[in-house]
């Protein structure tokens, strides 16, 4: 048996929570040839458009996370675009997600975040919602072709009547299963009911043992399963996508928490404790069951695929699977959102520079060829053609982000993901589920700690 430890102890032991450290640097690059970006229809007659590209040497810096082939994309993507224009110089600065966004809202509150930065959608509402952040990117379009997205997905970029991001994907959450263990314990289909799960979860246990088992949750995909699970049921949407009222009572809550506490105590996901006594504050893809196939499943992000297909070790890579969409009740539950988007910040003192940036690594042939598929499935029509004609785009995350674009049927609140709900270690999340499971409690115990949380960031629960 592990020897669980808690999961505030743990971060206060390590001191996880923060951002110090996790940032790491690499200078730009620039070239021998010089072109100007496309440009698109006139700026909104409300906009006044930024100035000409200069002729002088030009310096930008650009922010993301991501994982190392993101990182490496984005720096090739970097050197083609200097190699064509040859007077601007891109710094960029990048890490892992893990107390990215502690930084980022720091930079942002300080004034001195980077020119061009890879965003969280409902960052356009935590630090811009008055639009004080961000350039409207209205006024970039000589620079910037904005045509290449669909109304509906620059929409949900407009905050405070700015488009104040470009989105770089979609993106949804759907299950990955490791089909060598389950064949091991003599399953040979996916998942595909919650009636499935239950029996895969006793099927693990007797025939593998009880440190395997059918599928991973931590804290926060737990929440996002139980929204899944809730929206199934009945229908609606977690909240208002405008006004992010609650559309559920304190009941049906509790019983979404109850479903969780239900995979927990029927061996389908290993709980939170004994998660943390092996792995620390280690993602699921970064521990030794998740690489040696003990945990079989998960339920992440479609641009996640080859991440966590890369992770497992040589006998058990060729089981990775992109699963189904598991309907748990009448209704298809889930959500799909903006997966990220680029930004100009205002303190930026190059805009045009920053937007042919943005223009060349989403949108021209050059840049999207080499970003293909790192940041999921290209929004912009030009960028995904030029994916697709490059071979770039990878076979698992588009498989995975057509059955969720396919499948889901709900709107996201731009406050579902408040770093104070979210935060591994310190979010209410984490504290909700880390109840339940430490202390056995059950939805009805815990549901109004997630109520007085939700409250708390702006949530309007009746």
């Amino acid at each position: 048996m592990s020897k669980a430890i808690s999961r505030r102890d743990f971060i206060k032991v390590t001191g996880a929570v923060g951002a110090a450290g996790l940032l790491a640097a690499c200078g730009g690059n620039s070239g021998a040839a010089s072109s100007t970006a496309p440009a698109s229809s006139a700026a909104a007659a409300s906009v006044e458009a930024v100035g000409g590209l200069s002729s002088d040497p030009v310096t930008l810096t650009m922010s993301w996370w991501g994982g190392e082939s993101r990182h490496n994309a984005y720096q090739d993507a970097i050197k083609a675009f200097s190699a064509e224009h040859s007077n601007i110089t891109v710094n960029p600065t990048f890490a892992a997600w893990s107390g990215w966004e502690d930084t980022m809202s720091t930079k942002f509150a300080g004034g001195v975040a980077e020119d061009v930065c890879q965003i969280n959608w409902n960052w356009l509402y935590n630090y811009s919602k008055n639009g004080q952040t961000f350039v409207d990117l209205n006024s970039t379009t000589d620079y910037l072709d904005l045509s290449q997205w669909d109304e509906a997905q620059l929409a949900a970029c407009n905050v405070a009547n700015a488009q104040q991001c470009v989105p770089v994907s979609m993106t949804g959450r759907i299950f990955y299963w490791n089909m060598t263990t389950f064949n091991k314990a003599g399953i040979t289909e996916v998942p595909k009911s919650l009636d499935d799960l239950m029996a895969a979860g006793k099927t693990f246990q007797e025939k593998l043992g009880d440190d395997y088992y059918p599928l991973h949750l931590g804290a926060y995909d737990r929440m996002i399963l139980m929204v899944f699970y809730l929206e199934s049921k009945y229908g609606k949407d977690w909240a208002d996508p405008t006004t992010s009222t609650l559309n559920y009572t304190a009941d049906e809550i509790a019983e979404g928490i109850d479903f969780i506490k239900s995979l927990v105590d029927g061996h389908v996901i290993m709980s939170l404790p004994t998660y943390y006594g092996s792995n620390g504050d280690n993602a699921a893809h970064q521990s030794t069951e998740w690489i040696t196939g003990k945990l079989a499943g998960c339920f992440e992000w479609d641009s996640s695929a080859t991440k966590y297909q890369d992770a497992l070790d040589e006998e058990n890579k060729p089981g990775f699977t992109v699963g189904e969409e598991i309907k748990f009740g009448d209704y298809n539950g889930g959500f799909s959102k903006v997966s990220m988007g680029l930004a100009i910040t205002k303190t930026c003192e190059h805009p045009a520079e920053a937007a042919t940036l943005i223009n060349f690594l989403l949108n021209e042939e050059a840049g999207a060829s080499i970003m293909g598929s790192e940041c999921g499935i290209p929004a912009s029509k030009a960028g995904l053609a030029a994916a697709q004609a490059a071979g770039a785009v990878k076979e698992l995350v588009a498989e995975a982000n057509g059955k969720v674009m396919a499948f889901v049927s709900n709107k996201l609140d731009p406050l579902f993901e408040s770093n104070d709900l979210k935060a591994n270690g310190t979010g209410v999340y984490q504290e909700v589920f880390d109840t339940v499971d430490y202390d056995n409690k059950s939805g009805a115990d815990v549901v109004d700690i997630l109520l007085d949380g939700m409250d708390a960031v702006g949530y309007t629960v009746e």
